[in-house]
C-alpha cells in the first residue's frame, strides 16, 4: 500500500493539493486544491450529483447559505452540545481530544502531565454587522444538513414533492477541530455532499438499508477496490443524539480504516426541533392516510475531500516497465482530471505543432484536454501517467501524410492510430459509456 508521504509529495509535485498560505509558513490543516486537484474534486462532486440527483426522480438539489440564523443551531443542539473533551499538555503545550487518548494522565508526545478535560465547542463563531456583541453572533455552519431541514417546506411546496423524496446539497462546512490531520482527511474547512431523504415513519429502516447499499455501490462503481471498503455499524453508545441507527462506509487509508461516509437514520428529530423553535408547522399531510406527521429522515453524508483523497490513493499504482518504475493514477475515466493530452513528436516542426494544437482545441470543446510539448515523448508519457491522463495523442510525421494520430491508452499502454477528424467523437463516446 502507498504511504501518505508519497501521496502528499505527488500532490505537491504535480499540482493536486498545496499547503494553504505556504509562502507565509502555512496555516494548520488548511489546503488549497491546485489545477489538477480542483478538476479531480469537481469530477467527484459531479459524479455524486449525477448519481443521486439527476438520475433519480425522487431527489432535488439545494444550495443553502453558509450563514444562518443563530436559532437554527440552538434548535439543532449544536450550541449546547456540539463539543469535544479537550486536554492540554502542561509541558509541551500540545492539545488533544481526550476521547482519542489511551491515558488521561501523560502526554503521548512528551510524557508531560495533562490538564483536566474540558468541553470545547467546535463551531466557528463570528459577528454580523458593525457591533461585536451577543446580539450579532452568527456561526459558520458545522454541517450542511440544517440548511436542508429549514427549507423542507419550501422545497416540498415549490417542487410538489410527495414522500418519499430527498434533498441533496454540496457545500462548505467548518469545524474548529482540536486535532485535525492526515492531510485532507480531517480539516477545519471542508466540503460535504449530503442527502436528507424524507420517508414515512415505519418505512425508515428499509430505506436506511437501501441507502447503505446504494452508497457502497457508488464507490465501487467509480473504481474503489471492493476489498478496501467495509461497513461499520455504530454501537448504541456511539450514536449521535438524533440518530436511531448509523452505518459508516469505511476505506482502508494508509493510516488505517476510517470513515468515508455515514448513513444515519435521524428519525424526525430535526423537523420536530425546528417546528418547535420556529413556530412553523413542518408536518407532512399524507393524502393516502389523511394523516399529518413529521417525516423520518435518512441521511447519507459524505465528505467531498475525503472521497477525493480516497479516489486518489486508490488510483495510485507502481509497476516495472522495461526496468523502469512507472507511476500511474488509474482513475475512473469520469474522475480523471485530464482526459486527453495532445503532444507533437517534434515541437520545432511547425506543421506538426499546428495539427496538435488544433486537435487539442477541438478536444477541449467536449472534455478536459491539454497540449504538452515540454519534453520528449517518453518523458511526457510518464508525466501524464502520473497525473492519471486517460489518453495520450501523439502527432507525428505520418500525421502529415494520412491525417491520423497515435492514441495511447493509460491503463493498457496499447497504441492505435485513428483519423484525426474522428478522435473527439470516439473518445467522447468512450467517456459517455464509462459514466
Amino acid at each position: 500500500m502507498v504511504d501518505m508521504e508519497t501521496i502528499v509529495s505527488l500532490c505537491k509535485r504535480r499540482g493536486f493539493i498545496f499547503q494553504s498560505s505556504e509562502i507565509y509558513g502555512g496555516l494548520g490543516s488548511t489546503w488549497d486544491y491546485g489545477p489538477l486537484g480542483v478538476e479531480l474534486k469537481r469530477n467527484v462532486k459531479e459524479a455524486w450529483w449525477n448519481t443521486v440527483v439527476r438520475q433519480r426522480g425522487d431527489m432535488v438539489g439545494l444550495d443553502a447559505a453558509i450563514l444562518m440564523h443563530p436559532r437554527v443551531w440552538e434548535a439543532s443542539g449544536h450550541v449546547a452540545g456540539f463539543a469535544d473533551p479537550m486536554v492540554d499538555c502542561r509541558k509541551c503545550k500540545q492539545r488533544f481530544r481526550a476521547d482519542h487518548l489511551e491515558s488521561l494522565e501523560k502526554c503521548p508526545e512528551c510524557g508531560g502531565d495533562l490538564t483536566e478535560a474540558r468541553m470545547f465547542n467546535l463551531m466557528f463563531k463570528t459577528f454580523m454587522g458593525p457591533v461585536e456583541d451577543e446580539a450579532a453572533i452568527v456561526y459558520l455552519r458545522p454541517e450542511t444538513a440544517q440548511g436542508i431541514f429549514v427549507n423542507f417546506e419550501n422545497v416540498r411546496e415549490t417542487m410538489r414533492k410527495k414522500l418519499p423524496f430527498g434533498i441533496a446539497q454540496i457545500g462548505k462546512a467548518f469545524r474548529n477541530e482540536i486535532t485535525p490531520g492526515n492531510f485532507t482527511f480531517r480539516t477545519r474547512e471542508f466540503e460535504q455532499m449530503e442527502i436528507e431523504f424524507f420517508v414515512k415513519p415505519g418505512e425508515d429502516e428499509e430505506w436506511h438499508q437501501r441507502w447503505i447499499q446504494d452508497r457502497l455501490e457508488w464507490y465501487r462503481q467509480y473504481g474503489i477496490q471492493p476489498e478496501k471498503l467495509r461497513l461499520r455499524e455504530h454501537a448504541c453508545d456511539e450514536l449521535a443524539h438524533y440518530a436511531k441507527a448509523c452505518t459508516d462506509i469505511e476505506y482502508e487509508f494508509p493510516f488505517g480504516w476510517s470513515e468515508l461516509e455515514g448513513i444515519a437514520n435521524r428519525t424526525d428529530f430535526d423537523l420536530r426541533q425546528h417546528a418547535e423553535y420556529s413556530g412553523r408547522d413542518l408536518t407532512y399531510f399524507d393524502d393516502q392516510t389523511q394523516e399529518r406527521y413529521f417525516p423520518y429522515v435518512i441521511e447519507p453524508s459524505a465528505g467531498a475531500d475525503r472521497a477525493t483523497l480516497a479516489f486518489l490513493i486508490d488510483a495510485y499504482h507502481e509497476e516495472q516497465v522495461r526496468n523502469e518504475k512507472r507511476v500511474v493514477l488509474r482513475f475512473h475515466k469520469a474522475l480523471a482530471p485530464i482526459k486527453a493530452a495532445v503532444m507533437p513528436l517534434k515541437r520545432n516542426e511547425p506543421r506538426i505543432v499546428a495539427i496538435a494544437k488544433e486537435l487539442a482545441d477541438n478536444l477541449r470543446k467536449c472534455m478536459s484536454a491539454m497540449y504538452d510539448d515540454t519534453g520528449s515523448i517518453g518523458r511526457l508519457y510518464r508525466r501524464q501517467d502520473e497525473i492519471g491522463t486517460v489518453w495520450c495523442l501523439t502527432v507525428d510525421f505520418q500525421s502529415l501524410e494520412d491525417q491520423t494520430v497515435t492514441v495511447r491508452d493509460r491503463d493498457t499502454m496499447e497504441q492505435i492510430r485513428l483519423p484525426i477528424a474522428e478522435v473527439p467523437a470516439r473518445l467522447k463516446e468512450q467517456l459517455d459509456n464509462a459514466c
